[in-house]
Formats: C-alpha cells, structure tokens, sequence
C-alpha cells in the first residue's frame, strides 16, 4: 500500500516530560478552561507532555472552547448563520488535528499504546498482529 501523505511518526514518551499540570492560563474563556483541566491529567500522566508544548495545548482548549461558544450563539439566536457555522467547522478542523498532535484521538492514543506495548511479550492466544508470539 502506497502512503500519500506519508506516515505519522509514533507518539513516544519525552525524555522531560512535565510532572505536574500547570494551571490553565487566565485568558482562556471558561469552555476553553474546562477543556485544559479535563486533559491535562491524562497528558500528564502518559508523560508526552513538556513545557515547550504547552502553546499547542493552549491553541487546542482554544479552539475547543471556541467551538462550545460559537455553539451557544447559535442556539441562543435559533437561526443558522452560515459565517458562524462555517467558523465553528474550521474551528472543529483545527481542534481535531492539534487533538492528534497530542494523543487526544483514539488513532493517537493507539499510535501511543502502539508503541508502549513494543516490547512487552505477550500470551493471550487471542492478540492480534505483531505483538503475538506464535509457537
């Protein structure tokens, strides 16, 4: 099978990853605030995390949020407006890739379990592909 685009590099633990989430940042709204303490445990715990990534993190619950809020006017007014529902899935879009960037995607988190579960040798007769040891 040819890749068009090429494929992802496997997520991996850093050497420094952060210990202990920082708070969110003050200007986020309050759906963007949310979305920081909601991920930042687990980003935490699987140590791909580091301070020079916390911008990216940052865009992430911006957009997220973004989308929540775009969300709630379109609700409030009752009407469709096609700049803002086109907004809100540009918005969506970007949430969506920088998710993948950060192991917030179920593909993504299976690139990352992909490559913690490397090494390990596994019995279950019932493991797919190549982890499973034949013989």
């Amino acid at each position: 099978m040819t890749h068009l685009r090429g494929v992802k590099p496997s997520i991996e633990r850093d050497s420094n990853p952060l210990k202990k989430a920082p708070a969110a940042p003050k200007n986020l709204s309050t759906f963007a605030r949310a979305e920081w303490k909601r991920i930042m445990p687990s980003l935490i715990a699987r140590g791909i995390i580091t301070s020079a990534d916390l911008g990216g993190v940052e865009d992430y619950c911006r957009a997220r949020g973004l989308v929540r809020e775009i969300e709630d006017v379109l609700r409030a007014s009752g009407e469709i407006d096609p700049k803002l529902c086109r907004l809100q899935d540009k918005t969506m879009q970007t949430a969506r890739q920088l998710a993948s960037e950060y192991g917030l995607s179920p593909v993504s988190r299976a690139r990352i379990g992909s490559t913690a579960n490397d090494d390990d040798e596994d019995d279950n007769p019932l493991t797919i592909g190549k982890n499973r040891r034949h013989g």
